[in-house]
């Protein structure tokens, strides 16, 4: 998470010769690399000579060409890091019109020939002047040729397109006859096809996202034919969209005049307990808005978080963390939730630029918590952010257990590993569940604490990352101890589930659901309401697992009810504060998943 890197003072015979600096000739590269090492150690250093060399050097860089897409995107990265974490306003507005020249610069190196493909990486992607293009998912797409701004600059990528006969298994439906040809003959030109269709190659995308729309059934069935097509689209954000020009409006900078926060300076614990910031809810539109911008930062990343593209407008809060820190928050409709966990997604702003998300996946007071900083900021504040994310939450929601999938930290995830995200949770307090992994640790800390210079070596960090890590800040629900949920996984569950439905005499789902439903009504003696169905069906099989759900109190039913209705019709916090005090339900789930 953090970065170890020290870069060292360069002499004073380097800045002579950066006055020197020319646009052509051999020594160009390494000028400007040099440039770049000293502004990248003083990006973060706020003392007074750090804050006169800072904006000489942007002023040097400014007049400069750069042949090398490498270059580019590093100057790239650390003007974003300075506009996030400005030492003051010339600073910030130095950066930030730098910034505005990045298309030009791209375009420059375009015509010049030079090779981009570093531009396309997902951490990399989304500067100004360079496209992104992928099979983006239907409600990506739909998004984007409904945004008023968006839809004139993305259309289908037909230079990469790699398979065109699966078109036939869905255009069928729009296109009248199209079945004659594609049923029978060898390479159909599905290009003239839509564009005859659609009346114009303007126009192609939009009106085949339209044609889908148009199809009967539910949204996740018109999702899902999409998708199948595998098709690629070019999208062109503007400036606004792209990771280079992407703010939200502020009303006040935050400037840093001395050292930023370091991770042991924080205390975990001591954020959970302090009050936290005011949460205020947005209007419609206004939340409308901050999901654009969250869709919009995922998307130029080649990323699609689940609460981005399904948040609900109407359920967005803000709260305001300090150090020019915004945090928005989101869950997602009824008819997108999850079966049984609850879900929450967060948009992390710093001075207006966006540097980061959060995603949290709840059951009762137990948080799967992912947070990911965007690599061009992890040098910033970055255990301050995530201890104070996770305060907003436990207050919000009552969850007091925040849970890590290994991937977070390096499993199957070389960045991970690298960056020692192991380490990053641990020192904040966090525990591995396996036995195994946690006397590996005591091991590896005790050879820590003796052995002078002493690292963790990259295969021992990938021992470390074979499983979840956990952190418990306090025990409330009754007879509740620590360790409940060290060997929980909700996927135990519904492989259990599978397991049942396969054994029972009739093995399809929906027989399987239909049997699962009516047992449960009868238990519960309930009457449900259209809207609880889908809710309902999910429990049920999940229930299903249940062997003495009959002998349940009628007051443990009725909570039960409560807890199922909760999930359907209210706030999801609502109905994890309800889950919360089901003490029974509680212990039951915690066993299925732990087996």
């Amino acid at each position: 998470m953090e970065s170890d890197r020290r870069l060292e003072d360069c002499h004073f015979h380097a800045e002579k010769l950066a006055l020197s600096l020319c646009f052509k000739g051999p020594t160009l590269p390494l000028n400007i690399s040099n440039l770049l090492d000293q502004l990248d150690e003083l990006k973060t250093r706020f003392g007074a000579r750090a804050q006169q060399r800072v904006p000489n050097i942007l002023a040097r860089i400014s007049r400069l060409t750069i042949t090398e897409a490498d270059t580019l995107v590093r100057l790239h990265e650390i003007l974003l890091f300075l506009c996030a974490y400005p030492r003051d306003a010339a600073v910030r507005k130095l950066a930030e019109a730098a910034l505005k020249g990045f298309a030009e610069r791209v375009n420059a190196l375009r015509e010049a020939g030079a090779d981009l493909s570093s531009l396309e990486h997902p951490e990399l992607s989304g500067i100004d002047g360079s496209p992104v293009t992928d099979t983006f998912s239907y409600y990506v797409v739909r998004w984007l040729v409904n945004a008023r701004r968006q839809r004139d600059r993305v259309a289908l990528a037909w230079d990469w397109f790699e398979d065109e006969n699966r078109l036939a298994e869905s255009w069928p439906r729009f296109m009248p006859l199209l079945e004659e040809d594609a049923a029978v003959e060898a390479n159909v030109p599905y290009r003239q096809w839509l564009r005859a269709a659609s009346g114009g190659a303007e126009r192609d995308l939009t009106w085949l996202i339209n044609q889908f729309e148009l199809l009967p059934g539910p949204e996740k069935k018109k999702a899902e034919l999409y998708n199948a097509q595998k098709l690629y689209v070019r999208w062109n954000p503007d400036y606004r969209s792209t990771r280079t020009g992407m703010r939200l409006r502020v009303g006040q900078h935050f400037y840093h005049r001395e050292p930023l926060i370091r991770r042991r300076d924080v205390s975990l614990t001591r954020e959970l307990e302090t009050p936290p910031p005011g949460l205020t809810q947005l209007s419609a539109s206004d939340g409308a808005a901050i999901l654009d911008l969250t869709r919009a930062a995922s998307t130029v990343r080649y990323r699609e978080l689940y609460g981005f593209t399904h948040g609900d407008a109407e359920r967005v809060l803000q709260a305001q963390l300090g150090r020019g820190v915004d945090v928005f928050i989101m869950g997602v409709p009824p008819e997108q939730r999850l079966p049984l966990r609850a879900y929450h997604a967060a948009m992390i702003f710093k001075n207006g630029v966006p540097v980061g998300y959060f995603e949290g996946i709840s059951l009762f007071e137990r948080m799967e918590s992912g947070f990911n900083l965007y690599y061009t900021f992890r040098d910033g504040e970055t255990a301050w952010l995530y201890a104070r994310i996770l305060s907003i939450f436990h207050h919000l929601l009552g969850v007091t257990a925040f849970s890590i999938d290994p991937y977070q930290i390096g499993f199957e995830n070389e960045e991970g590993i690298e960056s020692g995200a192991f380490w990053f949770y641990r020192k904040l307090g966090f525990r591995p569940t396996n036995p195994e992994v946690l006397k590996l640790v005591l091991n590896e800390e005790k050879k820590l604490a003796t052995r002078s210079g002493y690292r963790t070596s990259l295969a021992t960090l990938r021992k470390l990352a074979r499983g979840p890590m956990i952190f418990e800040h306090e025990i409330t629900a009754d007879d509740s101890q620590p360790g409940d949920w060290d060997r929980f996984q909700l996927r135990n569950l519904g492989l259990a589930v599978q397991r049942r439905m396969a054994g029972s005499n009739k093995r399809d789902a929906r027989s399987f659901r239909t049997k699962a439903v009516a047992r449960l009504t009868q238990l519960l003696k309930a009457e449900w309401r259209k809207t609880e169905l889908p809710v309902v069906s999910e429990f049920a099989v999940a229930l299903s697992l249940v062997a003495d759900l009959s002998e349940w109190s009628e007051v443990e039913k009725r909570a039960l009810l409560r807890v199922m209705r909760a999930k359907a019709t209210q706030e999801e916090s609502s109905y994890l504060q309800l889950m919360q005090k089901h003490s029974r339900l509680r212990s039951t789930i915690i066993k299925l998943g732990s087996q």
